[in-house]
């Protein structure tokens, strides 16, 4: 199954993380949601995700190591839509966007969003 998904995350205390080339960013406590696409095979990113013991590739690894998937939604769909689910995002008017964080193969400014409470 091809699609893009939404990974809601918890992390339970602020923490500075180092983030491959972001560098080291800091993260308040509280709620994240991160889109991502897999348009080869849905299931096995999702999976990916929930293991700690991983090679570190995406922004979003470094991430996970200290923080909890809480929930995942997934939209299976051939076409590439993640960028425009970012957008819907960013356009919450509690969201708060990680720049760059997700999105260095794309022209978004994020596709990592904070809220301090949902």
């Amino acid at each position: 199954m091809k699609g893009i998904y939404c990974l809601f995350i918890y992390l339970q205390k602020d923490t500075h993380i180092k983030v491959g080339s972001l560098g080291r960013l800091f993260f308040p406590q509280g709620f994240y949601i991160y889109v991502g696409s897999a348009l080869n095979n849905l299931e096995k990113r999702i999976q990916r995700h929930t293991k700690k013991d991983k090679k570190m590739h995406w922004h979003i690894d470094y991430f996970l190591q200290h923080a909890t998937i809480t929930n995942t939604l997934t939209i299976e769909t051939q076409d590439k839509l993640e960028c425009s689910l970012a957008h819907l995002l960013s356009l919450i008017p509690s969201a708060q966007e990680i720049p760059h964080f997700g999105s260095s193969d794309c022209q978004c400014t994020s596709h990592l969003f904070y809220f301090p409470s949902l």
